[in-house]
């Protein structure tokens, strides 16, 4: 593995960065956006099962960025450690030092840690499942997608809320193997079927098709570019659940997929970042 670090950067600019990067060759199997301890800067990291041609990283021209081999370090373990639980309507995501902490009527979810992304902390996660978790009162949807599942914690949720099948595809083998592990562990394995999947096209993607709901908790650009391709995988009266954009990124978003005759059910902002439900004509 190889990780690209780009340092010293606006927010704007990392997160221009990490948008331009999602389109590079090879693709990343990750990319994250990290604030520096001087709460004034940012830096992009982006890890690749294989270096990246030289010409590929010409937009990072006169940036102080590095490609180096990744170090193999459990970091994500060790971050996780003294993590308090999260509450995100019905669903109580924790780890394992907060086994059996859940309160009554809660549905806990036991989130191992590891090199995927999606722990519940983040506000782009904990938004996607109070969108869930609403739509869930009022519907139970099927059959489901999980885009870029990473953890699984969105499939998981669906699954333990409904009991019913989902499927959750990501690009990242790593982030399928804990999904798995994530589903055994959360006795929700014979309904969240996981697959490595590089994109929309791939058939086990299609095989599923129409969903009533799909989530995809990615990046803004990816998330527009994706928009004519998930409005057709959408039955007619489906839902998209979206995050991974900022809140100044909604209106672009937002237009792709008016675009695709969705209109806006609910919104939810949460520490800067936007979560998006939108709805399909019946």
């Amino acid at each position: 593995m190889q990780l690209l670090t780009i340092n010293a950067l606006t927010f704007d600019d990392a997160d221009r960065i990490a948008d331009e990067l999602a389109f590079i060759e090879p693709e990343p199997v990750s990319i994250s956006i990290v604030e520096e301890a001087d709460e004034r800067s940012w830096r992009v990291e982006a890890q690749f099962s294989e270096p990246p041609p030289i010409a590929e990283l010409d937009l990072l021209a006169g940036m102080d960025w590095r490609l180096a081999p990744l170090i193999e370090r459990d970091w994500v373990r060790e971050s996780l450690i003294g993590l308090a639980p999260v509450r995100a309507g019905r669903f109580f995501i924790h780890g394992a030092h907060d086994r059996g902490a859940a309160p009554p009527g809660a549905i806990d979810i036991e989130i191992e840690a590891s090199l995927a992304f999606g722990t519940g902390h983040h506000g782009t996660t904990r938004g996607c499942l109070l969108a869930l978790d609403d739509l869930l009162k009022r519907e139970i949807p099927w059959p489901v997608l999980d885009l870029g599942c990473g953890s699984g914690v969105l499939a998981l949720a669906y699954a333990r809320a409904t009991h019913r099948r989902v499927l959750a595809t990501d690009i990242d083998p790593v982030a399928i193997e804990q999904t798995r592990a994530n589903a055994r562990k959360n006795k929700a394995g014979p309904w969240v079927i996981a697959h490595t999947a590089s994109g929309v096209a791939h058939q086990i993607i299609r095989s599923q098709a129409p969903y009533r709901l799909i989530m995809a908790n990615i990046l803004a650009r990816p998330l527009e570019a994706l928009a004519p391709a998930l409005a057709r995988l959408l039955k007619p009266g489906g839902h998209i659940i979206l995050s991974g954009l900022t809140i100044d990124q909604e209106a672009r978003v937002l237009a792709a997929y008016r675009a695709q005759a969705l209109h806006l059910s609910r919104r939810i902002r949460l520490e800067g970042w936007s979560t998006l439900m939108l709805t399909a004509r019946p």
